[in-house]
């Protein structure tokens, strides 16, 4: 079984815009990311994302937004991150339980990739991010940006680095 580090987007890969990240030219990372990123790939963690993306559900961006977003995010990253999953619906629109707080696209994450999740961490910036992984047991960091209420987590951290890091030494 393998250790791994889930991972939110918006707000913990790249910087969160409350008009919704779905253009190339809006996908800018927060810094220390990458830096991240390959600290936790050097030490044999798997990184899934698992990411909301309701603006599809509400008509404002499409699949092939998402899409380009991803791959863009790739280029810049290195190709660090292992998989993706992204939930394209919002509770006004379709109930589901792939979209956070539900547990689905985790569930379906860990099976597909034989993931241990004893040795596993969900890093969010938002209680929604955090809600699912306590559910299924991961231990969880919470990316706490000044301003947004603090989360029930294991850790807070200022950023991935710094979860990164602290990740590292347990």
């Amino acid at each position: 079984m393998r250790k791994c580090v889930f991972l939110d987007r918006d707000g913990v890969i790249n910087i969160d815009d409350v008009n919704y990240t779905y253009k190339v030219e809006q996908f800018v990372l927060v810094k220390g990311v990458k830096e991240a990123l390959q600290l936790l790939h050097d030490n044999g963690y798997l990184l899934v994302l698992i990411t909301n993306q309701s603006g599809i559900a509400k008509g404002i961006y499409g699949h092939e937004d998402v899409t380009k977003c991803h791959a863009y995010m790739h280029e810049i990253t290195g190709h660090l991150i292992d998989d993706i999953f992204y939930s394209p619906y919002h509770q006004t629109f379709t109930n589901s339980l792939g979209r956070k707080p539900g547990s689905l696209l985790f569930e379906k994450a860990i099976a597909k990739h034989d993931i241990d999740i004893s040795k596993s961490y969900m890093v969010g910036d938002r209680g929604r991010d955090l809600v699912p992984a306590r559910k299924i047991g991961l231990t969880t960091v919470h990316i706490h940006e000044e301003g947004h209420p603090s989360e029930p987590a294991d850790f807070i951290a200022k950023d991935l680095l710094d979860a990164a890091k602290w990740i590292i030494e347990q």
